[in-house]
């Protein structure tokens, strides 16, 4: 079932933040908790004020001092600075990342990790001084941060890498062994290429390109680089197992990676001694290997995944939502991904991951509204309150005019005009079947959408006829996680029909990276030859035919 959260997940399960007043919490935008023992959290309120709490250790918290404190205190140097996200290293270290693409470091700076050009420890935010952009005084604008033990990445917007830091095992790839005071630029292989993901494991890192190539360079001790050897590496090394397949996303643990398909495939390798590989058993792989057949059948389409350099933990998204976690969890050691209670990760990596911190910031969306949330969506579909029965395939739901009328376009116009529906108890519908109605009814009480994967088509349609233009963004984004080689060129077909730009786009660009595979499908051939044709100019103007 696809599910779209109000709220990811709340703070109830982040002990950290227990003694922190209610009125505070209704405040808060963005959250993340880190630190050798998840004692240190980081927040930033709607007003997008940034405050620090926790044990402080080697100044980690921005206050400038090295007192620990239970309660929020303000960082003055990022307050009003619009921060988009963190990452943060062992020491440890912390990055904050502007929306304006500026980069902030402080912490631990034993290995050179702040990018300062020192080994001085920062008690205070202070600005990465980035490269300019050739020809003019401003920095190069960076859209992503990494941070593995003691050394850092940052992504520009034109995808170049950026790397300092600690550099024994090549992890900052400067082709030496000394540490990195100052953001240099990886390049060598990468040259060229434009990087759309970056990840860090505890001395290694990686690199995802905009045609779904992984490189990766540092410590391969155990494999973790996936190039097939357990030779370290300093400069990026593509993995060349993985021709064939688009890698859309990398994550690492302390000494493991797992990627992740555009047909939402996972692959894992490197150090495997409690079971985080997920393979079922504990040996280490120095080369990509996918889910066993039978446990990627029970978890589906992988729609996300997840793992922190701090621990030996590996957690994913399948279908419906569910999120499985292996790996050290709790003490034990998990060696087949298995099925956790929750529907997002940070509430996973809450319960199970040693220490209890989060892969990337929790973005809250809180208010005080959520209670009348609660109640409208507790009246979908009773009997005891409801003025208006909506049969479809001679099955009831039950359901309330107002509401409908206030939620829906559709409804509203019935409900008000002449319509002898107006008058009537009992409506009776059949354009749709009855799964796909009543989660369009339910949408409307709750804003989410409760509806198996498959379903999203149908749903598309009836938002289409509906003018449901948000309900449309949702089956779009439903589709978009079912998108194959097998069916896209239906779906690229279908886009164009319902005006889905969006997911015309994202089809068009997922069919040019497996463009044989697509011109040889099933759905490709029954494309109309208007259809087939314009499909193709389009392809060659993108370059897939150059010579």
């Amino acid at each position: 079932m696809y599910r779209r959260m109000c709220c990811s997940t709340d703070l109830k399960n982040w002990p950290i933040f227990s003694l922190l007043d209610q009125e505070f919490i209704l405040q808060i935008h963005m959250v993340v908790v880190y630190g050798n023992l998840g004692n240190e959290a980081l927040i930033v309120t709607k007003d997008k004020t940034v405050y620090a709490m926790g044990n402080n250790i080697a100044g980690c918290l921005g206050t400038g001092d090295s007192h620990s404190t239970l309660y929020p205190r303000r960082v003055e140097p990022l307050c009003s600075k619009d921060i988009k996200t963190f990452a943060y290293g062992s020491g440890p270290h912390v990055l904050a990342l502007t929306e304006n693409g500026e980069v902030y470091s402080w912490g631990h700076n034993g290995y050179c990790e702040l990018g300062n050009g020192t080994c001085n420890q920062g008690l205070t935010p202070t600005i990465v001084n980035m490269p300019s952009i050739e020809g003019g005084p401003n920095m190069k604008r960076i859209v992503d941060v990494a941070c593995g033990s003691h050394h850092s990445l940052a992504l520009t917007e034109d995808g170049e890498v950026y790397a300092w830091g600690q550099n024994n095992c090549g992890q900052v790839s400067s082709g030496l062994s000394t540490n990195q005071g100052t953001p240099r630029q990886v390049s060598s292989s990468l040259a060229g290429k434009k990087v759309v993901c970056i990840a860090c494991g505890q001395t290694s890192s990686m690199a995802v390109t905009e045609n779904g190539e992984v490189y990766g360079w540092g410590y391969n001790g155990v494999g973790q680089l996936g190039i097939g050897n357990y030779v370290n590496q300093v400069n990026p090394y593509r993995i060349a197992s993985l021709t064939g397949h688009v890698i859309v996303k990398v994550v690492c643990g302390y000494a493991h990676t797992l990627a992740l398909t555009d047909e939402g495939k996972l692959y894992v390798w490197g150090g495997n001694s409690y079971g985080q590989l997920g393979i079922g058993n504990k040996k280490n792989v120095c080369s990509p290997e996918p889910m066993a057949t039978n446990i990627a059948d029970e978890m589906g389409r992988i729609s996300d995944i997840a793992a922190l350099h701090y621990s030996h933990i590996s957690v994913a998204v399948g279908k419906g939502g569910r999120v499985y976690m292996w790996g050290h969890c709790r003490g034990q050691s998990i060696s087949t991904p298995t099925a956790t209670p929750f529907s997002n990760i940070h509430d996973a990596l809450a319960c199970y991951a040693s220490p209890s911190v989060m892969h990337k910031p929790l973005v809250l969306r809180m208010d005080k509204q959520s209670n009348i949330l609660e109640c409208l969506g507790s009246a979908f579909d009773d009997s005891s309150t409801s003025d208006l029965t909506i049969e479809v395939e001679g099955q009831p739901i039950y359901v309330h005019k107002a509401i409908l009328k206030i939620r829906c376009p559709y409804f509203r116009t019935m409900f008000q005009h002449n319509w002898a529906e107006n008058n009537q108890s009992v409506i009776q519908h059949d354009q749709f079947s009855h799964v796909v109605y009543k989660a369009f009814l339910k949408y409307l009480y709750t804003g989410t959408v409760d509806l198996p994967t498959e379903k999203a088509l149908e749903l598309l349609d009836l938002a289409n006829a509906y003018c449901e233009t948000d309900l449309k963004r949702h089956c779009i984004n439903m589709v978009k996680q079912g998108v194959t080689v097998a069916n896209v060129a239906f779906l690229y077909s279908t886009a164009i029909e319902y005006n889905a730009q969006e997911l015309e786009e994202f089809c068009f660009k997922f069919a040019l990276k497996h463009m044989t595979a697509v011109i040889m499908s099933e759905s490709f051939a029954k494309l109309d030859d208007k259809m087939a044709k314009s499909f193709m100019i389009e392809a060659a103007k993108a370059g897939v035919c150059k010579t």
